[in-house]
């Protein structure tokens, strides 16, 4: 299969690149910068989302594509440019990507764009699958925009899958691969309270899972790209411990969160206890189900 991938660097990108090559598939990087060959074998085309602007003559003859470029929600404190950042990038990314997928001579079969566990809003106790609302919050209304940019592709007929991922366990890069390090001198501890849960995935799960997306036919709409037993902040805090035998004696307060991170602090101390219902259900399997696995695999 031909398949064009967006964000192609970053942690999940990097990751199913890897994956696509080494099962021979052929690889289109959609990249800002002016193209270049790549030793892996690779081929870049070039695009420029605030401009609306895309190569589509490289995009011709693509199977698939899959979405995953976006700002990192994590990267900066939410200033108001950043916030707008955040939104920009992920709205007029997935428009001018779904419009110039739409306009090709022959679309793809598929379009698997990125979504999160955020379009659900806090959520505290409540076990959520696809079926819940959206939420109110800020990120919650990125992603149903987010979600909805994808429009035109579907207009066109080709099947569009919204990967609402949770926090993917790895190494380089996101969430997790900050708290490595800090656990590995013993510094690591629950963030809050630490009964907030976290919806986990392992990277090789994710990476899966996208696959199984692109490649099973009939599946279209929303998927939670989590991990079957979603865990909270103080389990996940032993988890690390257990794994990295160092103690996790230090808590950071919520207060201290706050002043730090700003309405950021939302997102780390909020809750999301989401299942794969739909992943599930369309025959996928994980090949990590604790956070103890997915710890030690990234690890």
């Amino acid at each position: 299969m031909r398949i064009a991938v967006t964000g192609s660097t970053g942690l999940i990108g990097s990751a199913l690149v890897r994956s696509l090559l080494d099962d021979g598939h052929e690889v289109v990087r959609l990249v800002r910068r002016e193209p270049q060959e790549r030793a892996d074998g690779s081929v870049e085309v070039r695009w420029n989302p605030p401009l609306r602007a895309i190569d589509r003559q490289g995009l011709v003859g693509v199977d698939a594509a899959v979405h995953l470029a976006g700002a990192g929600v994590g990267d900066q404190r939410w200033t108001a440019s950043y916030k707008r950042k955040i939104h920009d990038s992920r709205i007029l990314g997935t428009a001018t990507l779904a419009d110039a997928l739409a306009g090709l001579p022959q679309p793809p079969r598929v379009l698997v764009s990125g979504s999160a566990v955020g379009y659900y809003g806090q959520t505290g106790d409540a076990v959520i699958d696809e079926s819940a609302p959206a939420g109110g919050d800020f990120l919650a209304r990125v992603c149903v925009e987010w979600e909805a940019a994808t429009a035109p592709a579907a207009d066109a007929g080709i099947r569009v899958a919204h990967a609402r991922t949770g926090l993917v366990v790895g190494s380089g890069g996101g969430a997790f691969a900050r708290l490595f390090p800090l656990f590995k001198l013993g510094l690591g501890g629950r963030l809050g309270d630490g009964r907030q849960y976290w919806s986990f995935i392992s990277l090789r799960d994710q990476v899966a899972a996208l696959r199984h997306l692109i490649d099973t036919q009939g599946l279209s709409g929303a998927f939670n790209l989590t991990a079957p037993v979603p865990v909270t902040n103080a389990e996940v805090t032993a988890a690390l411990g257990r794994v990295l035998r160092h103690p996790t004696v230090f808590a950071v307060p919520e207060f201290a969160l706050k002043a730090a991170l700003g309405e950021m602090a939302v997102e780390v101390v909020g809750s999301h206890r989401c299942v794969p219902t739909r992943l599930l259900d369309s025959g996928f399997r994980f090949a990590h189900t604790t956070v103890d696995q997915a710890i030690q695999a990234a690890l």
